[in-house]
């Protein structure tokens, strides 16, 4: 029989994609097994206008039979099938595809079959595993079957062949294994049975494998007449896939037992879901979709290994592992799964031709999770709080992410600690408690709570009956810049110069005290060296003789995140640091004694006070034994 020639461009993009466009080799059994899918679902559609389309709809099903000894892997189906003519036109012209063509000419006619093939290569994957492949034809309303055959890019045969019913048969030989390629392990029952569940476990059609099982087998009896059991194994024909995804299924259908099964089980979860988002889109870009929200983080989850993204599926196909286009940085957490019909693939399906799907679907998405968390805000606050403790930390880099280009949808989300109630609150509620005469909205940025609610500048603010937002997070400094104000009070950092706690005339009299101790801060300022930038009197502090604070746009708290980020010899963000002196404290006046009468205790007590203002700030010491002595000294 002449071996008839692929085109020469054909021939070369066989080639090409035997050698690059696919990136695995196992996808070829997701591409034969939809390929499969499509012949039947033209077979169906066929139906709906002839009557001679009599086989119901449960007999259909894909098979597959995986021959060692021969080293043979065929993959069948009892749809359409095709004609001679058909098997030149589909498989002897690289890209052109047949599916394609079907589902033009079925768009918008009453039951439009949902056929994945778009490109007319995906057959050709075999060719990745198989020195040979044989398809065997039958064409539904044909007596005759055909066969196409062939060896690679060195062309193809067509002949008359047997097949008993319509439908085809792909048989592929499978390659010699090599070193560093094992190919036979595509003819093992595990690996072909992985492959199922992983690419095409939601194909609806029934597939078919032979599975291997064990039964208990009673042996002879011995002279007690008792006999000693063994175990055989025998196979059994079974269908592999699923077929109906839990988000095919009315959500009616579905309990919550059910999805927190599909949880654990589809995405290695150990615990249940802290909510779960279902979505049956219809419009411009249809699709289904099912997404988690974890109850707990995963161990890498705030580590450059972390993959987010969900599973997207193509009518059940699995096209991608791992979509993370589908899910803004601020909800990488979210786990699920895509499904739709509408997507535009390239001619591997690994990667997706156009992202406008992808961008309506991303944005859908998006705003379900957002008003999903916004209901367990409300009507789950004990769950939300726990999700918070996970997860917390990636809204806020969310709502830092772009400048402030997610404020308004995050914002909502945000929970600090109260400094009065010791729980965490939203900025709403914090504006709910404010008091009528309250100047600002309070809040301290540090890495405890405890500590923060113990600073000296806390103290006043407390005592007039205001709350603090205690902000314990390393990147708390920029979030409250992002936020700026709640309702109409700007938010301020009680470490601020100017809390609003005094009257215009306490002011003027504090100003008067600065002006009179001129001299002296200066002398504080100079013994202190490059400790401190400025030294100044504080309107802010009750009990505390002294506290730390910074000048300028760089706040302590961001100096010690800069520090923590910087890499090995970089030049570090420092703070300018401000000494604030009480000048109602009994050490303020120590100091303005020794000032005036014993210049070298004045300059250990300047020490003393910036060494304590040092360790309340968080910030430490730099020679704790040099301040241990000198603070002996002193008293």
């Amino acid at each position: 029989m002449a071996k008839k020639q692929f085109k020469s461009e054909s021939k070369r993009l066989l080639e090409l994609m035997i050698g690059s466009i696919y990136t695995h080799r196992e996808i070829f059994l997701r591409e034969l097994i939809s390929n499969a899918s499509d012949a039947i679902d033209k077979l169906v559609y066929r139906g709906l206008t002839d009557d001679s389309v009599t086989t119901a709809r449960e007999d259909f099903a894909i098979e597959i039979r995986a021959d060692a000894e021969a080293r043979t892997l065929t993959v069948s189906d009892n749809g359409i099938g095709m004609t001679a003519e058909e098997l030149e036109n589909n498989l002897g012209v690289i890209a052109r595809s047949g599916s394609f063509k079907f589902r033009r000419e079925a768009d918008g006619k009453d039951g439009e079959p949902d056929i994945i093939g778009q490109f007319g290569v995906g057959f050709y994957s075999a060719f990745m595993v198989a020195s040979k492949v044989t398809v065997v034809s039958r064409a539904f309303g044909e007596e005759t079957a055909h066969v196409w055959e062939s060896e690679g890019s060195d062309g193809y045969t067509v002949s008359d062949g047997d097949r008993a019913e319509p439908g085809t048969d792909v048989i592929m030989y499978i390659k010699p294994d090599t070193d560093d390629e094992k190919y036979g392990e595509f003819l093992g029952e595990y690996t072909l049975h992985s492959l199922v569940k992983k690419y095409s476990d939601y194909i609806r059609h029934p597939i078919y494998m032979d599975v291997t099982k064990s039964r208990r087998v009673d042996g002879e009896p011995d002279a007690d007449g008792k006999s000693a059991p063994s175990w055989e194994d025998y196979t059994e024909r079974e269908v592999v896939n699923s077929r109906v995804p839990l988000w095919q299924r009315p959500k009616s259908e579905v309990t919550d037992e059910q999805y927190a099964e599909f949880f654990k089980n589809e995405f290695s979860q150990e615990d249940d879901p802290a909510a779960v988002v279902r979505v049956d889109a219809e419009g411009a870009v249809s699709y289904r979709s099912v997404l988690f929200v974890p109850g707990k983080a995963p161990y890498d989850y705030y580590t450059r290994d972390y993959e987010p993204g969900l599973k997207l599926y193509a009518s059940g196909v699995l096209i991608m592992e791992r979509c993370a286009e589908l899910l803004p940085e601020h909800f990488r957490f979210a786990r699920g799964v895509v499904d739709s019909p509408d997507l535009s693939l390239n001619i591997s399906r690994e990667l997706l031709q156009h992202d406008r799907q992808l961008r309506v679907i991303a944005s859908s998405l998006e705003k379900k999770l957002r008003a999903e968390l916004l209901r367990l805000l409300e009507a789950d606050r004990e769950k939300y709080d726990a999700f918070w403790a996970q997860f917390g930390l990636q809204i806020k880099y969310g709502f830092l992410q772009g400048y402030g280009e997610n404020r308004d949808n995050l914002l909502g989300l945000l929970l600090f600690r109260s400094a009065k109630s010791d729980k965490l609150i939203t900025l709403k509620e914090y504006e709910e408690t404010m008091l009528a005469d309250q100047p600002f909205a309070y809040y301290a940025v540090g890495s405890d709570a405890a500590a923060l609610r113990a600073l000296p500048q806390s103290e006043l603010v407390l005592e007039r009956g205001y709350d603090i937002l205690l902000m314990t997070d390393e990147i708390d400094d920029f979030a409250a810049q992002m936020i700026g104000k709640t309702g109409e009070k700007e938010l301020k950092s009680v470490r601020a110069d100017d809390l609003g706690l005094r009257s215009e005339d306490e002011k003027k009299s504090a100003g008067e005290k600065e002006k009179a101790s001129a001299d002296l801060l200066a002398f504080v300022k100079e013994t202190l060296g490059g400790r401190v930038a400025s030294v100044r009197l504080s309107q802010n502090l009750k009990a505390a003789a002294s506290a730390l604070t910074a000048q300028g746009s760089v706040t302590l708290e961001m100096e010690k995140y800069f520090s923590s980020v910087s890499r090995d010899g970089a030049e570090n963000v420092k703070a300018e640091r401000v000494l604030e002196l009480n000048p109602e404290h009994a050490l303020f006046a120590k100091l303005g004694a020794a000032y005036s009468d014993d210049r070298d205790r004045a300059a250990k007590l300047a020490e003393v006070l910036c060494s304590l203002a040092e360790l309340t700030a968080g910030v430490g010491i730099a020679d704790a034994a040099a301040f241990a002595r000198t603070a002996a000294e002193l008293i």
